[in-house]
């Protein structure tokens, strides 16, 4: 899933950018307000991690042109303004949730994961489909006793599809997923992905849409 970070700070933004990378998103990481428009104007986000305190377009302006224009994308909005008011005013705004500075990491990745919970109609971090749960917090697949791992990448499309159950997605779509702006994308990769996932969970789960892309179909067989 590919994220937005929003935030000036060049220390704190290495670090959260490491620690959503590693916890399995694709980061992109905008470092004012204007690089975060041009962003979002030109790429599809699940969410967005929006410092409010930015040079050139502040985290609030960002935020209420987003609402402005009717986005419905998912918002967690950073700030080291701590007093009621200011949590009050962000919520207000638009914003799904309000963290303060400092933060520990993994309360971020949690808040993070709950908002695209909600934003997919879950409650619970399991998708299931037919007899497998996927579990995209600890990169694995269950089915009956059998438990199967997958890599980052490979979860990751594979929550897309299943997410989008009975749509299919282009190669160009799960690349946009997949990679973030410095990151090389090979020409083959979604398919080695796509393989790799077959021969883990069988080869009729993912159908080929020849011309279109991949698809899992809405109902399980």
């Amino acid at each position: 899933m590919r994220l937005l970070l929003v935030e000036d700070d060049a220390l704190l933004g290495n670090g959260i950018e490491a620690g959503l990378k590693q916890a399995g998103f694709t980061v992109d990481w905008a470092k004012d307000g204007r690089e975060a428009q041009l962003a979002l104007d030109t790429t599809d986000y699940e969410l967005v991690v929006l410092d409010l305190g930015l040079p050139r377009v502040s985290g609030m302006e960002l935020l209420q042109q987003l609402r402005g224009k009717g986005s419905d994308l998912a918002v967690l909005l950073l700030t080291a303004r701590d007093t009621v008011r200011d949590r009050v005013a962000g919520l207000e705004a638009g914003a799904d949730d309000y963290l303060v500075k400092p933060f520990d990491l993994a309360e971020l990745v949690a808040r993070i994961r709950a908002l695209l919970r909600r934003a997919h109609g879950r409650s619970v971090s399991a998708i299931r489909y037919g007899d497998m749960v996927l579990l995209p917090d600890s990169l694995t697949v269950t089915r009956g006793d059998e438990q199967i791992v997958l890599s980052a990448r490979e979860c990751a499309i594979l929550t897309d599809l299943l997410e989008h159950r009975g749509t299919a997605l282009s190669r160009a779509r799960l690349e946009e997923s997949l990679y973030g702006w410095n990151e090389e994308v090979e020409s083959n990769a979604v398919e080695v992905h796509i393989h790799n996932l077959r021969k883990k969970l069988g080869n009729d789960l993912i159908k080929t849409i020849r011309g279109v892309g991949y698809l899992i179909r809405k109902d399980a067989p």
